[in-house]
């Protein structure tokens, strides 16, 4: 991209012309072949997710987070209660088509409709979830709203620095890392520095198509196994 100056020569950055607000995500289910991603609801959700977490043993997917792992199913309902009902951040349970079961969670948060900005996190995925079609297809849908519902420009990122599964997710699926900030925060009593990565709406075209090349149903065999890897529809 060309450099832009101002009337004194200095750089500037480049014109976003006739800009306005965006609106906030609707709290409406976004449909796909594999997975159907709705607001999360402690009465409908909460059961299903809580006997899919409990497969995680040694309640490995809770490390990164900065709350569970719930040992009763009353304990991760209340949470879903209290913390889980506002608009941002906005709690989305991701329920398997094939089971009409939750099997996963993500939210968007830090939603700045004026600039256009909105992050991803809180996201959690159950055993059977991990490494499914589903997986990547829920990810999809929530950036297909972002950019092609609402017009948003960017898309974010953030995990734990030290959270190497989540930070290959991010890159796996077009995010581009843009460092560390150090000693962000603190959560379980210890320190965390983050990683921050994004995703632009002149990014998107491009990763929709990589996206939608990959989960076409022609790209996985009868056992559901995929024939290409999602890096190879470069």
């Amino acid at each position: 991209m060309s450099q832009v100056e101002n009337e004194l020569g200095l750089p500037v950055g480049f014109p976003v012309a006739e800009w306005s607000a965006r609106q906030r995500p609707a709290r409406t289910p976004i449909e796909g072949r594999s997975c159907r991603v709705e607001p999360l609801d402690p009465e409908r959700h909460a059961a299903d997710l809580h006997d899919a977490n409990l497969k995680d043993r040694d309640g490995r997917i809770w490390t990164y987070l900065p709350y569970g792992p719930f040992e009763s199913l009353a304990d991760f309902r209340a949470w879903i209660s209290r913390d889980c009902q506002g608009d941002d951040p906005l709690f989305h349970a991701i329920v398997d088509k094939a089971s009409g079961r939750a099997i996963g969670v993500a939210s968007y948060l830090r939603i700045e409709p004026t600039v256009g900005v909105i992050e991803v996190g809180h996201i959690n995925y159950a055993p059977e979830l991990q490494k499914t079609a589903a997986a990547t297809e829920a990810m999809y849908l929530l950036m297909r709203r972002v950019f092609d519902e609402l017009g948003y420009r960017r898309y974010e990122w953030k995990c734990d620095a030290l959270n190497a599964g989540s930070r290959a997710a991010a890159a796996r699926l077009g995010f581009q890392f843009e460092g560390i900030f150090r000693q962000a925060t603190i959560y379980k009593g210890r320190n965390r520095d983050t990683a921050w990565f994004g995703m632009t709406d002149q990014d998107w075209p491009d990763i929709r198509r990589r996206m939608e090349g990959w989960l076409d149903p022609a790209n996985f065999d009868a056992q559901g196994r995929q024939v290409r890897r999602l890096s190879a529809f470069g």
